[in-house]
């Protein structure tokens, strides 16, 4: 009898995935936990697996499809078995398949067959396949280093070197200022130069990008959360002096046993940690009629992905040091990067943090990532005169932006927990006690 293959539910909120790609088409073998189709949910990509070994008699949804979780999504069993589809949950009207012609099934079957032979099975992670895409690189050409030769980032990125064209120093001037990536561009001669650059820049000016993929989910989701929730956003500002001291005391320290640099990401996770933890409002959740108090902190860092934003989670931060911060929150960013993300990474936030302060931002109005209750927006620091016991001085400066659901949290108890948050980062050192 044909076995379904349904639209995984990886997570408690997911509600629909988007199929991506599908790796088998129909009348291929397969075997079981062998990946069939990319799927996308509001988090990650990622691959679904057969489970069971025999052929994928029938596709029931087409690539950029979305597809409620636990929906059938397509049959495995043997060649010429007749599929009886289900009743959805989206009242599709059942029909039944049969494959009257058991030749024709079985002639696909020989003719995928013989051309994997020919191009050869490739093992490849959703970002290789992603970024191979990006540069319009034959994967067959790109040596795998994964487990079972399986082509990750890294090998397309190596084989991305190692094409790379000669360009003047102009020419790479000019693409660096403007933001063009070098690998895309066409070279008239033997170099890429300025007129292959501006060429690009002209064709760029004039194209557009689509809205979908991880673009879509992110910005559905923004939408969702700025529509549906009251927000109000408190300022303050942080002088960062003692915070700043307290960086360069562990730096090296944190360094020589880790090899990760302490950033002021770490701080700010170890410091807003503390502070919820005598804010437990601050640290909920709108739950229908009911408001859910975390027992864990759980503390998310939104992280910038190309075409897209993703926040990983770091479970139970209030009990860890600067030193395990450091390494969990550059592990998880560059897996973030690296789209070797899990679900369990994405899992069980309760409170967010994004931080701009790497760019030229002094403020910003985070948009709260639902379920949570609040999220914290970090701007970057910079020197500004200030007055301090009667005199005037420069002092390190850095904008703090809490935007909370003004269902769950009222504004005093939200400036109660910003007040307490800016005493810890302006007195670092009694994190120590």
């Amino acid at each position: 009898m044909a076995v379904e293959l349904q639209m995984p539910k990886l997570g408690a909120t997911m509600e629909k995935g988007t199929i991506i790609e599908w790796l088998k088409e129909e009348g291929d073998q397969v075997t079981v936990g062998e990946p069939i189709l990319e799927i996308m949910t509001d988090k990650i990509n990622i691959e679904v697996e057969a489970p069971s070994q025999g052929v994928l008699l029938k596709k029931l949804y087409e690539v950029d499809s979305e597809v409620p979780v636990l929906e059938t999504i397509a049959y495995i069993g043997e060649t010429g078995e007749e599929i009886v589809e289900k009743t959805s949950n989206r009242n599709v009207q059942s029909e039944v398949v049969k494959e009257d012609n058991n030749t024709q099934a079985q002639q696909a079957l020989n003719t995928t067959v013989s051309t994997k032979t020919l191009t050869g099975k490739i093992r490849r992670t959703p970002a290789a396949l992603k970024l191979a895409k990006a540069h319009g690189i034959d994967l067959h050409l790109v040596h795998g280093t994964g487990p079972n030769n399986r082509i990750q980032v890294r090998d397309v990125e190596l084989f991305l070197e190692g094409q790379k064209a000669k360009i003047t120093p102009l020419a790479k001037k000019i693409a660096s200022v403007q933001q063009i990536d070098i690998n895309t561009l066409q070279p008239s001669s033997t170099k890429i130069v300025k007129e292959d650059v501006t060429k690009e820049l002209t064709r760029n000016k004039s194209n557009s990008v689509s809205y979908n993929g991880i673009r879509k989910v992110v910005g559905e989701r923004m939408a969702q959360s700025s529509a549906t929730v009251p927000h109000v956003t408190l300022h303050t500002t942080i002088d960062m002096t003692k915070a700043i001291e307290l960086r360069k005391m562990l730096l090296e320290k944190i360094l020589s046993r880790t090899g990760f640099r302490l950033s002021y990401t770490e701080i700010l996770i170890k410091s807003v940690a503390h502070a919820l933890m005598s804010h437990p409002m601050v640290n909920a959740s709108l739950n229908g009629k009911k408001i859910d108090l975390h027992s864990d902190i759980n503390i998310g860092i939104a992280v910038a992905i190309p075409n897209g934003l993703v926040v990983p989670v770091i479970r139970n931060a209030d009990q860890k040091g600067l030193l395990e911060l450091t390494v969990e929150s550059k592990k998880l960013a560059k897996n973030a990067r690296e789209n070797r993300l899990t679900t369990d990474d994405f899992s069980g936030g309760t409170f967010t943090i994004s931080n701009l302060g790497m760019y030229a931002v002094d403020s910003f109005t985070p948009i709260i990532n639902q379920p949570e209750s609040a999220i914290l927006g970090v701007g970057r620091i910079q020197e500004q005169v200030v007055s301090v016991d009667g005199a005037i001085v420069s002092r390190p400066q850095m904008a703090l932006s809490l935007s909370f659901d003004h269902r769950v949290i009222d504004g005093a108890p939200a400036a109660h927990f910003l007040t307490d948050l800016k005493e810890i980062l302006e007195n670092p050192y009694e994190l120590m006690v």
